[in-house]
């Protein structure tokens, strides 16, 4: 299980660090004229923190439960969404003229750390298929 863990974070640690580095490139100095009301750094520490959590909650779940994997992974998918319209609600209630930037400054990376998700638990399922015919 640990070395699950430390395969999924060995992959995951560089491509948040990418994404983080791209996104605040392109926010401090192609759109420095927009402000932005959550920070780079803000929203990537809860991605980071939510994915991270998730994934090895479903590692947890795929060793004890295995037949409840895909269903956890879903569960775990619609917490990640209450916990971003969470995070987001601050936004939302404030009076921000334009919003749009701040959004998709929110959901482009959560749609990418969802995507990349979703790509090491298709793994993780598939290698415990392969253990489990063997």
């Amino acid at each position: 299980m640990l070395s699950k863990i430390l395969r999924f974070l060995i992959y995951f640690v560089p491509f948040a660090f990418a994404l983080y580095f791209i996104q605040n490139y392109i926010t401090t100095n192609v759109l420095k004229e927009i402000f932005f009301f959550n920070t780079t750094h803000s929203i990537y520490l809860f991605h980071f923190i939510v994915v991270a959590v998730s994934y090895i909650l479903l590692i947890l779940i795929n060793k004890f439960f295995f037949s409840q994997t895909g269903y956890a992974f879903l569960a775990l998918g619609i917490l990640k969404m209450i916990l971003s319209v969470v995070f987001l609600m601050p936004l939302i209630k404030s009076d921000f003229e334009n919003k749009i930037p701040d959004v998709l400054a929110f959901f482009v990376p959560f749609f990418c750390f969802l995507f990349f998700e979703t790509i090491q638990s298709i793994r993780l399922l598939n290698q415990d298929q392969l253990k489990e015919k063997q």
